[in-house]
Order: structure tokens, then sequence, then C-alpha cells
């Protein structure tokens, strides 16, 4: 009975997000501008490709991006009353730019170290779910990529974390985890990102992109996450893509949208390696509930990803590959983390 419960409330939560979906989906092809270049990409991140099951273990998130567009308001998805907050936003607007607006739905899955103790542990991160929604504006010139999103979700049982998890535990035959009656509480969460993106260093021969460096600087703000974040992510392979780099499940870490040479038939591949590090004023994960009583542990305020990794592309397809090492998120944390990232785009 407890093995259909949780496959039942598995199966609904997987038919939320093919329903949210699918409404991109549609609206994208009912859109005035359904003859152009519209991406879709899933990502997914486990620390299973380290052996592991502990702090971040798992994320999703499905992300739907339009085709270019010479102005926001001239994409039908958005609602009328949007247009004049989004004519106000800085540095998206230049009428030298190309525009594209993207929707996406993820969660994100963190658990202590120990998942076979049923117990209040302490001096170790708190067991939470995040499953939200979002909206990113994107605006871009050959070389530089500017973006606005705004993520809205559900921290606590209503996240759907725990029955993700013992889900798919339960499917697979793996050990039930123990100590979620300890999670975060529920709280609606809010954050809102800026980041820019520059191609810069670019090398080619003949008509192939050979190399080219991609440093990046932004800041979010909300009751989730406080931060402020620089890096950068070099590449080097053969007929690189003309985008921006290689993202990870992050807020405005999304790069790959629509590539200027996705339709002309040119088969690529390539190495990269990147950091990104971040100055945390605040993580809810760590910090714990905003507005009641919770755990929480002691967080570090620089945290630092390294990542490196192989991209392949042809034609409307890109699959992605990157091994994250990520430096401690608290000060009692044993050991830093190391997980896996697969991203696949189609262009459609």
């Amino acid at each position: 009975m407890v093995r259909t419960t949780l496959i039942v409330r598995l199966a609904l939560l997987g038919a939320i997000i093919l329903g949210v979906t699918t409404i991109f989906a549609g609206t994208a092809i009912a859109a005035e501008d359904q003859d152009n270049d519209h991406t879709f990409i899933f990502y997914w991140e486990n620390d299973a490709f380290s052996n592991s099951d502990a702090h971040y273990t798992n994320g999703l998130k499905l992300l739907w991006v339009s085709g270019p567009l010479k102005a926001f308001a001239e994409d039908k998805r958005l609602p009328g009353w949007s247009s004049k907050p989004i004519e106000y936003l800085p540095l998206v607007n230049s009428p030298a730019t190309t525009k594209h607006v993207a929707f996406l739905i993820g969660q994100n899955i963190f658990t202590p170290q120990d998942i076979d103790n049923p117990n209040l542990i302490v001096d170790d991160r708190p067991y939470a779910g995040w499953t939200y929604i979002g909206m990113a504006l994107h605006s871009k010139s050959k070389d530089v990529l500017d973006s606005f999103e705004l993520d809205l979700g559900m921290i606590g049982p209503n996240s759907y974390a725990l029955d993700v998890q013992e889900g798919m535990h339960d499917l697979l035959g793996s050990k039930k985890p123990q100590g979620w009656e300890h999670q975060l509480k529920n709280e609606v969460g809010l954050v809102l990102v800026y980041e820019r993106k520059w191609r810069t260093w670019q090398f080619g021969l003949g008509n192939s992109n050979l190399f080219d460096f991609i440093p990046h600087l932004g800041a979010a703000v909300g009751n989730v996450y406080t931060y402020a974040n620089a890096g950068g992510e070099i590449r080097l392979g053969i007929n690189l893509p003309e985008d921006f780099g290689t993202a990870l499940i992050r807020p405005a870490g999304d790069a790959s949208i629509p590539a200027a040479n996705a339709r002309k038939n040119k088969a690529g591949v390539h190495l990269f390696a990147g950091v990104d590090g971040r100055s945390v004023l605040r993580n809810l994960f760590l910090d714990g509930n905003t507005f009641t009583d919770s755990h929480e542990v002691d967080k570090e305020y620089f945290v630092a990803d390294l990542m490196a990794g192989v991209s392949a592309h042809y034609n409307r397809f890109k699959i992605t590959y990157s091994h994250v090492y990520r430096t401690k998120e608290f000060k009692t944390q044993q050991d830093e983390q190391i997980f896996g990232s697969v991203s696949i785009a189609y262009l459609f």
C-alpha cells in the first residue's frame, strides 16, 4: 500500500510538470512568432554520478525559450499588463539586441549526509525541497547576454520533494530516507536574479570556432537566495556553438538559448572548464525558514563551483555533461560535494 501511494504521488507530480510543459509548448505554437526557433532544454543533476546521496542530491528542470524577438511585447504569452514594467528594466531593452522569453519549472532536493538516521542531525543541513516555476527575459547581441529571471515556488512538504525521493528510492529498491519529518516547513519562495555573460577571446580557423572564454557576473535577491556571483568558462573544440556556454541548474544560469548556427547542420564537439564563485548572504536551505523556527546550520559565506565536461551538438540537438565540484556550503559540512549535470537541448 505504501509503495502504491508513493508511485501515485510521484506520477501526479510528473503529470503536473508534463502539463505545465505542454502548455508552454502549445502557446509557443500558437504565438505569432511560431515560425521562429524555439528551444526546449531538459536538465538533470544528481550526486549519484559520484556514488553519494547527500546534500544537493537531485535537481530537475524543464525550460522553454522563445524564438528571437525585436521587443518583449511581441511575445503573446506575456500578459498585457507586464509590458510597461518590462520596458523599465535596465540592460535588456536596447533596440539593438535580440530578445528571448523563457518559462521554466524545476525542483531541487537537499538532504543531510546520513539519510538512514531518523533523528534530527543538528550539525548537518536540513532536509529540504524547492519546487518552482519561473520566467526569464534574455537580451543578447553577438557577444553579450543579459538575463533577468524571476522564480516563484514552494519550500517544505508542499514541494513534494519527499514524495519524489521516496518514490525514486522505492522504484529502484534503494533504502528509504528516514529523516524527512525534520524537513523545512512550508514557505513560499521568491528570487529575482540578474546575470550578464560575455563571449570573449574568440579564435577560429576558416568557418570553425575553436576557442572562446565566457565570463559572467550577476546577483540574486530573495528569501530563497541572496548573493553576488562571478566566474567564467573556457571552451575548446570544433565548431563551437554560438551560444553563451554551459549552464547548471541555478537561477539565470541558462545559457543554451537559441544559437545563430543551430540550423547550419554543423556537427561539433568541445571540452570546457569553468568556475562560479558566490558571496552568499542568504541560503534558505541552510539558514532555515524565514518566518518560523526550523532546523538551520551556519553557512559558509563564500561558495565556489568548479566544473569540467564535454558537449556535442548536431543540427537541432545539443547534449552536455558537466562534472561539478562544490566547496563546503556550511561550517560543519564534512566533505566538499561532487555531482554530475546532464542537459539536452532541442531547437524546434
